[in-house]
């Protein structure tokens, strides 16, 4: 308290002198219609860019809201899909929505954590899927958290077809680029284009039939080679996801149980 007195006993001149020049400022504000409509103007900018910070922080977390619910009624609108498919087994898959927590793209052996665990159905080796294509498969299973081992993952093999001829081949990822992956075991004598659309292949208990996964961004087959070298662009772009959906395959353990040690 004795040195903050001392302080303002040692600048008590230049304080002072601050303290006139406002009251000065003001009075000329208040008596001069020039000063006084400025300040006034300066003001009024100041409160208004504090509104419009207001509303964009309230409109962002309404986008928010927003997304997660659309998340959830895209979810549930391919639960209604599934109930009325009744030429396939599609009734025995459900889908459950679920926002992604963290995530890395920049590493050989990437992951990703979604808000969704045990309580809410998910279990081990379920796939994991958005509107824009197939992301991965989960690894483990939290009550409340689980850990997804995405398709830009070196460990990820998926099984895939190409839409126009069923042809299956496989994808992996080279661990370089998150936006490609590759796809192997495609044989010298099936036809590749640039462009072609190759989709999950419904082999697996995993993932449905048809799923987008991806597009033949570009193919080489050297003179002698048996099969192509393929690189596909994914159809997921991963440095902008948020929300997905985990697809809970009622017969996946019995499956799972079927094949076990057949490999």
């Amino acid at each position: 308290m004795q040195t903050l007195l001392k302080i303002l006993l040692r600048y008590s001149n230049f304080l002072v002198f601050i303290a006139l020049e406002v009251a000065a400022f003001m009075l000329i504000s208040l008596n001069n219609a020039a000063p006084r409509s400025s300040m006034f103007s300066t003001a009024n900018n100041f409160v208004a860019w504090q509104y419009e910070l207001v509303s964009n922080v309230r409109e962002y977390f309404s986008l928010r809201s927003q997304n997660e619910l659309l998340a959830a009624e895209n979810a549930a609108l391919r639960n209604q899909i599934c109930l009325m498919d009744s030429t396939s087994k599609a009734d025995s898959i459900h889908y459950e929505s679920a926002k992604v927590v963290q995530m890395t793209t920049d590493k050989l052996h990437n992951y990703l954590t979604i808000n969704r665990g045990s309580r809410d159905g998910i279990q081990r080796g379920q796939g994991v899927m958005n509107s824009e294509g197939t992301i991965g498969i989960v690894r483990t299973v939290g009550l409340n958290y689980s850990v997804i081992l995405p398709i830009i993952n070196t460990h990820t093999n998926l099984s895939c077809r190409f839409a126009k001829n069923d042809y299956i081949a496989t994808l992996q990822w080279d661990g370089k680029d998150y936006r490609f992956a590759q796809l192997v075991d495609v044989a010298s004598h099936v036809i590749v284009r640039e462009g072609d659309t190759i989709v999950t292949s419904g082999l697996s208990p995993v993932f449905p039939e048809g799923i987008p996964v991806g597009i033949v961004d570009n193919c080489i087959l050297k003179e002698g080679d048996s099969y192509y070298t393929i690189r596909v662009r994914l159809q997921t772009d991963f440095k902008r996801l948020k929300y997905v959906e985990v697809v809970q395959n009622t017969h996946l353990q019995e499956l799972e149980e079927l094949t076990d040690g057949l490999d």
